[in-house]
């Protein structure tokens, strides 16, 4: 397989682009990968290539002729719903690839169809799907912590955002804020809190003020799948945070937000409104730097060719 990594605001991104063949369509190739080809996940995500933080890309043909690809994400223990610094990873791929110039390309997730505007810079906008607040100041009890409150919301992956509650946001609490919101995703499944239709809470935020020096509207901490924490702001979390600031009336259409992630980078948000809905479409700006390129050997005598803990 030959794989090309980046960055997105610190957080990895590793880019399938040649030695695998997957169905047409972003569902049906996750179908594929999740069921008959884990491996592949399991290969490029877990030590000793890969490690905790690590989130992959491979790309399929789209089902929908008008986006430029398909493109199925994943992690250290699942396949994601939604990954926007992963979608501003593939953008960069693409452009260095040169498959893509800057303007505007419709790419397939398996959350929906988002578009992706290059700019001459390389810096890439990402117009999110509709995202939505599912309830506010939702209550769960965290053993060694207390009540804590939150709200529940849809950016492309089902969030619990806490503002004001527990360590600190700093890079020197890292370890307590893991800790903290571990201890909270464990309370909310333990106790049947859930987003929409039952869906799994897989995703805990935590915002304060932004440190000094740092020009943004709020600082986050972000608990993924896998218990790794997003060393960017989060893209998805982002999409979160603005269709709460829109149902609150705290963010105007239009307005920016720039959310500023635990080690410092950071994402421009704004949204736009869907008539007749309470939903939003959230627009996230960011950068990746291409930091990568290589070919990955599958050796059959290698007991951890596929992984460690595969």
């Amino acid at each position: 397989m030959k794989i090309i990594d980046s960055h997105t605001g610190g957080e990895p991104t590793r880019t399938v682009i040649a030695g695998i063949t997957l169905p047409k369509g972003a569902l049906v190739a996750r179908d594929f990968l999740s069921k008959e080809a884990d491996w592949i996940r399991t290969a490029l995500i877990n030590e000793p290539r890969g490690f905790d933080a690590m989130v992959g890309a491979c790309l399929c043909d789209p089902a929908d002729p008008t986006c430029v690809t398909g493109v199925v994400f994943f992690n250290n223990v699942s396949y994601l719903q939604g990954c926007l610094h992963g979608t501003i990873g593939v953008v960069a791929t693409l452009a260095h690839l040169g498959r893509i110039t800057p303007g505007d390309h419709r790419i397939e997730t398996t959350s929906g169809i988002v578009t992706a505007t290059l700019a001459d810079d390389h810096s890439v906008t990402v117009k999110n799907i509709p995202s939505y607040r599912l309830a506010t100041a939702a209550s769960v009890e965290v053993p060694d912590y207390g009540t804590v409150t939150g709200d529940i919301a849809w950016g492309g992956n089902w969030f619990f955002l806490i503002s004001g509650q527990g360590p600190a946001i700093r890079r020197e609490n890292i370890d307590d804020l893991t800790q903290f919101t571990s201890s909270v995703r464990q309370a909310l499944e333990t106790q049947g809190i859930t987003g929409a239709n039952g869906a799994e809470i897989d995703h805990i935020e935590v915002f304060g003020p932004p440190l000094n020096g740092l020009n943004a509207d709020s600082q986050n901490f972000v608990l993924c799948p896998g218990k790794a924490y997003d060393r960017s702001p989060c893209g998805t979390g982002t999409s979160a945070k603005l269709a709460c600031l829109a149902a609150s009336g705290d963010l105007k259409e239009g307005e920016i937000w720039r959310q500023a992630g635990i080690i410092g980078t950071i994402f421009n948000g704004s949204f736009q409104s869907i008539p007749d809905s309470e939903k939003i479409l959230p627009i996230v700006t960011g950068r990746a730097f291409v930091n990568g390129e290589t070919i990955l050997v599958l050796n059959p005598d290698d007991p951890f060719q596929f992984g460690i803990n595969s």
